[in-house]
């Protein structure tokens, strides 16, 4: 008896002990799949890390990260971010949007070539160089350096008359097979009369260029259509130029303000020389970011800022551009944007972004690193913390061209430094010496200690 005693306890301590066991493995189990969710539901509006490829070649892609939405909600990005990355000796062809975008060099050095009152102007971007393209005015983008990548980030602005049949949409004047040329798109009998030229040599010019959008100038690669209108005599060039403009001419007639894209960008491409020196000082110039004062700086970090006021040309796309610098463990204080949306995206280091719900409660407190991409809803109170490892520097860009007084909600030059006094007080039901404490116990300003 004693002994079936004994073997029923041992068992049941078994029992007890297995019980335990895969209880504890359960909550571990479900511990690690809390803490492995990918986001909370304010990360899934509030930071934009779904990539997509709009453009995808052997040399080169543009990445897009589309605007936060919420279903049902008065919540909605009018934005896109847009990276474009280009290898070495590379050319991004001769294309236009429906949008206005405003580019900013990460890394490397560009060349751009695009219309400014119905003329052609061509700059030299470096590192840090800010430079806009307003909607419809054809562009291309060269990568000239022979062993260096070019990463550019740039807006995209979906309200400036996109047509909405995307986030936006390309039309490229050069062109084949991949991708069309606009030219395809009319009569082949009609073209190949205004151009003068057979319809075998017509095919031949419309599907030639099969390499995508992004193509090697030269190298190892096979040469393509533009590598060969580099390459041919000036008698040539012009020969080629005389037959696009004529056709433009007459196939265009009746579209006035489209007729110069094409005859425009083709002139500078095959006669660069003569433009840069006849036109090319009319066009703004790009201002560098990098080369800016701080707009404000103290022991914890450094803010700047463009605006119409710094850089006309953002007037007419209507954006703004930053940059914020912080030390390890510092605070951008808790601020809001009342004019206008926000934008970032992290260049260097790890941090968190706080953002705050109008009703008071934490809409997102998410720890992003190099190459996320957040935005912030205008009026939306928010906060940038750097983590203790290393500076935290991350640009951006804002829906506002004008002049932007962020309200800052604590700090030295805070709106409890402004409303101080008994309404105030009362309305947070405390009496006014120990508001003034309280007010008066931070005395830095915008970037605060850890």
């Amino acid at each position: 008896m004693g002994n079936r005693r004994t073997l029923l306890l041992l068992v049941l301590v078994v029992f007890s002990t297995l019980v335990a066991f895969v209880c504890g493995y359960e909550y571990e189990g479900r511990k690690r799949e809390k803490e492995s969710e990918p986001r909370t539901q304010g990360e899934k509006w509030f930071l934009l890390r779904q990539f997509h490829n709009v453009v995808k070649t052997d040399a080169g892609s543009m990445r897009m990260v589309k605007g936060g939405y919420r279903a049902g909600s008065f919540l909605h990005s009018p934005m896109h971010i847009g990276f474009i990355s280009m290898e070495p000796n590379s050319l991004f062809i001769p294309q236009y949007l429906d949008s206005d975008i405003v580019l900013f060099v990460h890394h490397g050095e560009a060349r751009v070539g695009h219309i400014y009152r119905d003329e052609l102007a061509e700059r030299s971007l470096k590192q840090g160089d800010v430079y806009t393209i307003p909607a419809g005015s054809t562009f291309y983008l060269e990568n000239r350096v022979k062993n260096e990548r070019l990463h550019i980030i740039c807006s995209i602005d979906i309200t400036s008359g996109s047509m909405g049949w995307h986030a936006f949409q390309s039309f490229f004047i050069g062109g084949g097979i991949h991708p069309a040329s606009v030219l395809a798109g009319f009569d082949h009998t009609t073209l190949s009369t205004a151009l003068n030229v057979s319809t075998s040599e017509l095919k031949t010019f419309l599907t030639r260029q099969s390499s995508g959008p992004i193509v090697h100038l030269s190298g190892s690669h096979n040469i393509n259509t533009w590598s060969k209108f580099m390459d041919l005599e000036p008698h040539q060039r012009l020969a080629h130029l005389k037959r696009i403009v004529n056709f433009e001419e007459e196939a265009s007639s009746k579209q006035e303000e489209s007729t110069w894209s094409l005859r425009k960008i083709l002139f500078t491409l095959l006669n660069r020389e003569e433009v840069v020196k006849r036109m090319g000082h009319r066009a703004p110039s790009a201002c560098n970011l990098y080369n800016r004062n701080p707009h404000f700086q103290n022991d914890y970090g450094w803010t700047k800022k463009l605006d119409e006021s710094d850089y006309s040309p953002l007037k007419q796309t209507g954006h703004g551009v930053y940059l914020v610098n912080l030390s390890p463990g510092s605070l951008m204080a808790p601020h809001v944007n009342p004019t206008a949306i926000e934008y970032g995206i992290v260049l260097k280091g790890t941090g968190r972004i706080q953002i705050v719900y109008p009703n008071g409660t934490l809409a997102m407190n998410a720890r992003v690193r190099e190459g996320d991409v957040f935005w912030v809803p205008r009026y939306f109170p928010f906060c940038q913390i750097a983590s203790a490892n290393g500076p935290f520097e991350f640009f951006g860009f804002t829906t506002s061209a004008r002049r932007n007084h962020p309200q800052f909600l604590a700090g030295k030059n805070s709106l409890m430094q402004s409303l101080r006094g008994p309404e105030f007080a009362a309305a947070f039901g405390i009496g006014e010496k120990r508001l003034k404490r309280i007010a008066n116990a931070q005395h830095e300003q915008i970037i605060l200690p850890s």
